[in-house]
C-alpha cells in the first residue's frame, strides 16, 4: 500500500510529498530484514529527490542504500550501487559520496577498526535517518576477510592451447 502511494504521488509529479512514505517503507523493510527491498526503495527515493531538485535528500538516500547493502554484507551490490550513483554529478561531488567511498575502501581492505571509526564518528552518517544510523553503527557485519575484492577475478586460468 505504501509503494502504491509513492507511485501515485510520483505519477502526479508530487515526489516531494512522498518522502515520508519512502521513509516509512524503508523502515518497514528494515524491520522485516528485507535489505534488498529497503535499498531499492532508497534508490527510488533518490530518483524522486532528483526530480524535485532536493540534492541533499538525494545524496542521503544513495548513501543510505550503500549502507544497507554493507549491513546486509553484500559488498558486491554496495559497490555496484556506489558506481551507479557516482554517475550522477550531484552525488559524485557530495560529502555522502566521500563517506561511501571511505566505507567501501575500509571494507575492501578488511579494516574493521576503520569501518567502525567511519560509521561511528562521521557527521555525514549522523545526519542520515535514524534507522540508517542504527545500521551504520553496527558496521561491519560478518567477516570482512571473507569479502571478495572487486579486483579479484574468478576467471579460469589462461590456457594457451585453447584458441576459442
Amino acid at each position: 500500500m505504501y509503494i502504491d502511494s509513492c507511485g501515485i504521488l510520483e505519477d502526479e509529479g508530487k515526489e516531494q510529498m512522498a518522502f515520508d512514505t519512502y521513509r516509512a517503507v524503508t523502515s518497514l523493510y528494515l524491520k522485516l530484514e528485507r535489505f534488498s527491498d529497503a535499498a531499492t526503495i532508497l534508490l527510488r527515493w533518490g530518483l524522486a529527490a532528483d526530480k524535485c531538485k532536493a540534492i541533499n535528500s538525494q545524496c542521503k538516500a544513495y548513501l543510505s542504500a550503500i549502507i544497507v547493502y554493507l549491513y546486509a554484507h553484500d559488498i558486491k551490490q554496495a559497490e555496484q550501487c556506489y558506481n551507479d550513483c557516482s554517475q550522477i554529478d550531484a552525488f559524485f561531488n557530495s560529502e555522502q559520496n566521500y563517506c561511501a567511498e571511505k566505507l567501501l575502501q575500509a571494507h575492501r581492505e578488511a579494516d574493521v577498526e576503520e569501518t567502525k571509526h567511519i560509521a561511528q564518528s562521521n557527521s555525514t552518517i549522523s545526519n542520515l535517518d535514524h534507522m540508517i544510523v542504527r545500521l551504520a553503527r553496527k558496521l561491519p557485519t560478518g567477516d570482512l576477510n571473507a569479502v571478495p575484492s572487486s579486483s579479484a577475478t574468478e576467471e579460469e586460468p589462461l590456457n594457451e592451447n585453447d584458441l576459442t
